[in-house]
């Protein structure tokens, strides 16, 4: 138990690593073309910082055990819209200011979120509901750049193919590292004798935020607020449409209902209750981190009993 469960924290520690240097190569080739810091922030949480959990999800499917992919991305989606924000908050140690533009797509966010669960209400994600899933999250991408009125002016970098290069490189050690978070973590699941699911909702999803919360707590910390919460939305979004369509396109497949009816609804349920703390006075203070906090260890909680009691 132990070896499985070493090698699987080996295998995310290259996943996270080699996203973070996939962040990093991405961004100096988006600012040689002459994209702005917001949409070059924007490019990197909607492609990149998704690219842990698209790998795991696609090999998982591959390997014949999509659902764990689709726990890995929703658990994931939770504690994104909970505990990162809470790491967020605290590790910065200030308030989170929330734009009005945000407060006022929180209706659209909420919907987006829905439509997952409402396409795979009945245990399966068919090809065409997964390219349904794809055009909903580029549709939501789109309408988001067109809506930003942020500053276009950078100052052009010089083109390095090296850059280019390394990237490749990085993405290459992230695919390698996610086949071997997958194996590893079904190896440790089968060991403990739970559910494989519970291990990617939990242990691979908890690994996968890294990219994102570490963004956002930089971002935060210099006060870019708005940065910060596009990194962590745009990352949820991608993750509940994007990927588990690109998954389901590759690979049709049949699912546990129970994921969506309470990992599903955790998640939405995630959602509506952080947007109403935007609303409340437009921060997201600590008093209500500690809220979203509990609601994680609830949502924990919740999971753990349900596994228990179908076992």
């Amino acid at each position: 138990m132990l070896l499985s469960f070493v090698l699987l924290i080996i295998s995310l520690a290259v996943v996270i690593k080699s996203a973070d240097l996939a962040i990093k190569y991405s961004t100096k080739l988006a600012e040689s073309f002459h994209l702005s810091k917001y949409v070059v922030g924007f490019l990197i949480v909607s492609v990149i910082s998704i690219l842990p959990e698209t790998f795991i999800s696609i090999t998982s499917a591959f390997e014949g055990i999509p659902a764990f992919g689709l726990g890995t991305l929703f658990g994931s989606n939770v504690a994104d819209l909970t505990l990162v924000f809470v790491l967020v908050i605290f590790l910065s140690r200030r308030n989170l200011k929330i734009e009005s533009k945000i407060i006022k797509n929180s209706f659209l966010y909420i919907g987006i979120m829905l439509i997952p669960i409402l396409l795979g209400i009945d245990g399966f994600y068919s090809r065409l509901e997964g390219i349904v899933l794809i055009l909903i999250g580029l549709l939501f991408y789109v309408f988001v750049l067109k809506k930003s009125n942020y500053d276009t002016k950078v100052d052009r970098q010089k083109f390095k193919p090296v850059y280019l290069f390394l990237l490749l490189l990085s993405m290459g050690a992230l695919l390698l590292g996610s086949h071997l978070t997958v194996g590893y973590g079904v190896d440790l699941a089968k060991t403990l004798g739970v559910n494989p699911i519970l291990i990617g909702m939990f242990v691979v999803a908890l690994g996968t935020t890294l990219p994102e919360m570490l963004f956002s707590i930089r971002a935060s910390r210099h006060h870019h607020d708005d940065l910060a919460l596009g990194d962590i939305l745009g990352t949820v979004i991608a993750d509940a449409t994007i990927v588990v369509g690109i998954v389901a396109v590759i690979s049709p497949f049949v699912f546990n209902p129970r994921i969506v009816y309470i990992t599903g609804i955790f998640m939405v349920l995630a959602t509506i209750l952080l947007f109403s703390f935007m609303k409340s006075g437009k921060v997201i203070t600590k008093k209500e981190a500690f809220l979203l906090l509990l609601f994680y260890l609830l949502f924990v909680s919740t999971e753990l009993l349900v596994d228990r009691f179908y076992q």
